[in-house]
């Protein structure tokens, strides 16, 4: 059970199992050559500006040139990303997907689907027993917390907790960052708004949520568009509920212009885990497994770092002082993360199977 950052971050694993699937010290001559003849990488759902990925590739590319990375469908959703893997099974071509980054919920759905294949990074024992199968089939990366993010030239008041959406001062103005019928972000989203009126966190708060954006959306005050960071500069959607690292990064890019202002609300503090995996039909099933190793050493957790993301890795990297300190400080302040709630597994996916379920008939707003 997951309940707090620290206690997730001091778990690890004592020893590696040995098996075929285990991936020793630094990636072996084999795998790298292996790769390098696959000559590409299929990924999918990665947004440049999400948790800094478009350094993480540039980073792979950089260190790996003979492979090319084929982006899908950047702005996709976690359950779109396990729908692509089901599509292509039988398809070797540029639109299979060979490696999946979802929420929590969907790495069990993945692999109890039988669409992942078991994988150990190097680094396996420094991952929390928590947020990865012990069987290798997904593997927690980096996690951040829900959220707001406001352009501030449009709103002059700044929310400060999810009651305050419900005034009148905020009428078209707030967005998800998602889908709520398929995106992780936007599921959790709800999540947290649930768990801000006081709801226990699985199932009772994924309907208490739901109530709630149904009283934002009678109010008018909720836009039925997936919120980003185009929307909120032109003012479609001038609020927008975000992971931190996402809103942070958005407040980057932008840089002033607008001038934004990014917020963890009051409660409602909930924090997400997302998972890495494998696709069990990977076209480049050696370039998948090199991918991780990045995406799982020092230097990949580091960028996640530089993106605003916690990785996995946090703990043992600190305790190695490999950790610059200049990405610390570039962080909101640790009190901003101290209300923040871990929602179990079990949590996450009552909540996802309300949410899912239930939106179109409480909320009915198509968010597109």
């Amino acid at each position: 059970m997951i309940t707090n950052f620290r206690r997730m971050l001091s778990l690890t694993t004592a020893v590696v199992v040995a098996s075929s699937t285990v991936a020793y010290a630094e990636p072996s001559a084999e795998l790298i050559e292996a790769a390098k003849k696959e000559g590409m990488l299929t990924t999918i759902a990665l947004p440049h500006d999400w948790c800094g990925y478009g350094a993480v590739i540039d980073g792979f590319k950089k260190k790996y040139p003979e492979i090319s990375v084929n982006e899908l469908n950047p702005d996709a959703g976690s359950a779109d990303e396990v729908e692509a893997i089901k599509a292509n099974k039988d398809n070797k071509g540029p639109q299979a997907p060979d490696v999946i980054d979802v929420g929590l919920a969907f790495g069990p759905q993945a692999k109890a689907e039988g669409l992942l294949q078991p994988y150990k990074v190097s680094t396996w024992d420094e991952i929390p027993d928590t947020i990865k199968d012990a069987e290798g089939y997904w593997y927690g990366d980096y996690y951040g917390v829900m959220s707001f993010i406001v352009n501030k030239d449009i709103v002059k008041e700044t929310p400060k907790d999810w009651a305050d959406l419900l005034k009148a001062d905020y009428a078209g103005q707030f967005a998800l960052a998602g889908d709520p019928r398929a995106s992780n972000q936007a599921i959790l989203g709800v999540l947290a708004a649930g768990l801000a009126s006081g709801a226990k966190a699985g199932k009772e708060a994924g309907e208490a949520g739901l109530k709630y954006f149904a009283e934002v959306n009678k109010a008018g005050n909720f836009v039925p568009v997936i919120g980003k960071s185009g929307t909120l500069a032109q003012g479609s959607t001038p609020i927008v509920v975000a992971w931190d690292y996402n809103a942070l990064s958005w407040k980057d890019t932008l840089a002033g212009n607008p001038p934004v202002e990014v917020v963890v609300p009051e409660s409602g503090v909930l924090a997400g885990v997302y998972v890495q995996g494998i696709s069990a039909y990977a076209p480049h099933p050696n370039a998948a497994k090199l991918w991780m190793e990045y995406l799982y050493s020092d230097e990949g957790q580091t960028a996640w770092l530089a993106g605003y993301c916690h990785p996995a890795r946090f703990n043992a990297m600190s305790k190695a002082g490999k950790i610059p300190q200049a990405l610390l400080d570039k962080l909101p302040p640790a009190a901003s993360y101290e209300k923040a709630y871990f929602p179990t597994l079990e949590e996450v996916d009552a909540n996802k199977a309300a949410v899912t379920a239930g939106w179109d008939s409480v909320v009915g707003a198509n968010v597109q």
